[in-house]
């Protein structure tokens, strides 16, 4: 359990794994691009959620978390013949189709350590050692001021470290999206299991809520949540398709730690991002076109299966770049291979992150070369990827 579902209990505030926040850029215009940044908290399992069906090592190492092959019953949805999207990802598997999808594999940060909260605070700051500030609120301060206007708003409990730092920020809470995360829940009762008094008590008021006796004794997944990600979603996409409303934004979803029982887990959360990246794209309307969305996640996870049916803090995973701004239609991977596996357990990582986001940032955002550097310092090694976004 990590410090992040900790202290969203304690606040009793959870947003059902999700929360968002939104930063609007200076003297906005109904012309103005648009830009989000989702974060996937607990480490996506890029090998299930982009399937590298092709590789002749793939379905050994994977076990029983391969799934069938495109044209198969349960089988991955084709991404060009050697990947596939797995099959929870119907909705963004049409804007692939669309050419408005672009799935990266074989990406990391340049952290290595696995550590949940160390990797999430590096995802975020943007450097190489952890910082007070994030990139995004960096670079947010390299726009010209608007006026007496905030330039940045924090939907949720909190301000996530991505958008703190010298530009001032507000936040807002929206009203009916304050359960807490199921996966948050079942771990309190199993850490209060044993316990004669908040035992009984806990067991008692998750049944209450659908935990069944499996899911208690924790061979089974959590129910999935009430898709609070999609409420979030559909807000951020009404206030950014306003003529005057916010044009960048960052939400982030939660529940990707499938150490056990991957397979159930996997398939619930990965549907609610489809969802709600689809209500995201709705929402937006006719500026969806000039939108671009960058989905990340602190690290990937282990290649091979784990004896619970999960898998382990890993390194090299999946992003995903989408919008009617991108250059979709395909698949950004100098692929590794699975044949020799970095430190003998993760996909070898071949483009760090940071030159994702700096690509769009600087091609999408329209920043010169200096805000990039301050976004992110010390990055000389991460230069910003091109061809990310339609000519």
């Amino acid at each position: 359990m990590n410090r992040r579902s900790l202290l969203g209990l304690a606040g009793g505030m959870a947003l059902g794994g999700a929360r968002l926040a939104l930063a609007q850029a200076p003297q906005a215009r109904a012309t103005d691009a648009r830009f989000v940044v989702v974060l996937l908290r607990g480490a996506l399992d890029g090998l299930s959620a982009v399937q590298p069906y092709a590789d002749p090592a793939f379905a050994g190492l994977r076990g029983a978390l391969a799934l069938p092959q495109p044209g198969q019953e349960g089988g991955v949805l084709d991404l060009g013949g050697s990947f596939g999207l797995h099959p929870a990802l119907g909705r963004l598997h049409g804007m692939y189709a669309a050419g408005q999808l672009l799935p990266v594999h074989a990406v990391a940060g340049p952290y290595r350590s696995r550590s949940h909260f160390e990797a999430q605070d590096f995802l975020e700051s943007g450097a190489e050692q952890r910082l007070a500030s994030g990139w995004l609120n960096r670079a947010l301060s390299t726009m010209p001021p608007g006026g007496g206007a905030r330039p940045g708003l924090a939907v949720g409990v909190d301000v996530p470290l991505l958008l703190r730092g010298p530009v001032r920020v507000g936040t807002y809470a929206p009203p009916g999206n304050t359960q807490v995360e199921t996966e948050t829940l079942a771990h309190l009762a199993a850490l209060h299991h044993a316990d004669p008094v908040l035992g009984p008590a806990f067991a008692e008021g998750l049944r209450a809520r659908g935990f069944s006796a499996a899911v208690l004794a924790g061979t089974a997944p959590p129910p999935g949540n009430r898709n609070g990600f999609v409420a979030l979603a559909g807000a951020a996409a009404r206030l950014m398709a306003a003529a005057d409303g916010p044009r960048v934004a960052a939400m982030e979803l939660g529940g990707w730690d499938t150490h056990a029982g991957q397979a159930g887990r996997l398939n619930a959360v990965l549907g609610q991002l489809d969802q709600g990246l689809d209500a995201l794209r709705e929402g937006l309307g006719a500026a969806w076109g000039r939108t671009a969305v960058l989905v990340a996640t602190e690290f990937g996870r282990t290649v091979r299966i784990n004896g619970t049916n999960g898998t382990d803090h890993g390194t090299g995973g999946v992003a995903f770049v989408l919008g009617g701004a991108v250059a979709g239609g395909r698949v950004l991977a100098n692929w590794p291979g699975l044949g020799e596996l970095f430190e003998n357990r993760d996909l070898a990582p071949t483009l760090d992150l940071r030159s994702l986001s700096k690509g769009l940032l600087r091609d999408h955002l329209r920043l010169p070369a200096a805000a990039l550097a301050q976004a992110f310092p010390s990055s000389e090694g991460a230069p910003p990827q091109s061809g990310l976004l339609r000519a």
